[in-house]
């Protein structure tokens, strides 16, 4: 379908957070599909891909009133829903509301004190015209393996945390994503924040994006880093890779071998190792398979090199 299309779907706003879930909660008993659209930077470009929509019935309930699972979604709009936005900070636990817009995390005072990663990577989340509509919501739904937004989650360890009528539950990032743009969270629920236990003040953190453009490019390859160091070894060492598998690659192995002895007994031909162990990226038109795996490797030991490793 193409942006002409749009007019053909059904398209509603909501209360608050309660009534959303029941519609999303009805629509999910039905079958029926839903979008729920914040700032509209993935979904938006992806129905200029999809088939042309056929010209329906209109009925005193709307386009999709008898939808099924193949007939176009309904679209909440859930970009002025105050249960979804906000950046708040208790004790040392971030939230962050999520439709809150990457223009507001890298211009945010508390952000930019205690989660620095987030800020830098919302400098590089395309021009200042798509920071100011994206989220880290919608990230975290379209679930592409390309995501800067889920790499720096995946680093800090976040949870995700969605809403339904069944109740709220929380999930860790290391459980979210099963496969390519898949992920456990089930149809009726809603993602309403990330939580993030923050590393202590003045911890060090890394962040490299590398692309046809520093900006405005999706990423060829993109690491995210938190640790906390103690007498020359990690005691915390998050890590998020975007573009490297169908997933944001976690980095297990590097992980583990990281926090396993001091950095400097570290070695550049056993990180290699480990990171080859937990990445598998492929051909496409943004980059080939061998340049990843070199990025990798060189993203990784640059990393370590930072933290104080001879690699």
């Amino acid at each position: 379908m193409s942006l002409a299309d749009l007019p053909l779907l059904e398209m509603r706003r909501v209360s608050g957070l309660g009534a959303l879930c029941e519609l999303v909660a009805e629509q999910a008993a039905r079958g029926a599909p839903v979008a729920l659209l914040a700032g509209g930077t993935d979904w938006v470009v992806e129905q200029e891909l999809r088939p042309p929509l056929d010209v329906v019935a209109q009925g005193a309930a709307g386009p999709t009133a008898d939808a099924g699972p193949g007939s176009p979604p309904l679209v909440i709009d859930v970009s002025r829903l105050a249960d979804l936005r906000g950046i708040s900070l208790a004790g040392d636990t971030l939230r962050v509301g999520a439709a809150t817009t990457y223009l507001e995390m890298r211009r945010s005072d508390v952000i930019l004190g205690r989660a620095p990663l987030l800020a830098r990577m919302s400098r590089d989340v395309g021009a200042v015209q798509i920071q100011a509509r994206g989220t880290l919501g919608g990230n975290l739904a379209t679930a592409s393996p390309a995501a800067d937004g889920v790499a720096a989650l995946a680093a800090y360890d976040a949870t995700v945390v969605v809403q339904s009528v069944r109740g709220e539950r929380r999930i860790p990032m290391s459980a979210l994503q099963t496969g390519y743009k898949r992920t456990t969270r089930a149809p009726d629920e809603v993602i309403v924040a990330v939580e993030i236990a923050l590393p202590e003040p003045g911890s060090p953190w890394y962040w490299r994006k590398i692309g046809a453009r520093r900006a405005q490019a999706i990423s060829k390859v993109a690491l995210a880093a938190v640790a906390e160091v103690r007498a020359g070894r990690l005691s915390r060492l998050g890590l998020g890779m975007a573009s490297v598998a169908p997933t944001t690659a976690l980095l297990p192995h590097v992980r583990a071998l990281c926090l396993s002895r001091p950095l400097a007994e570290l070695t550049a031909a056993e990180v290699d190792a480990a990171v080859a162990q937990d990445i598998s990226p492929i051909d496409d038109v943004r980059s080939t398979r061998a340049y990843r795996e070199h990025c990798a490797r060189g993203v990784v030991r640059e990393l370590l090199r930072q933290l104080g490793a001879p690699v």
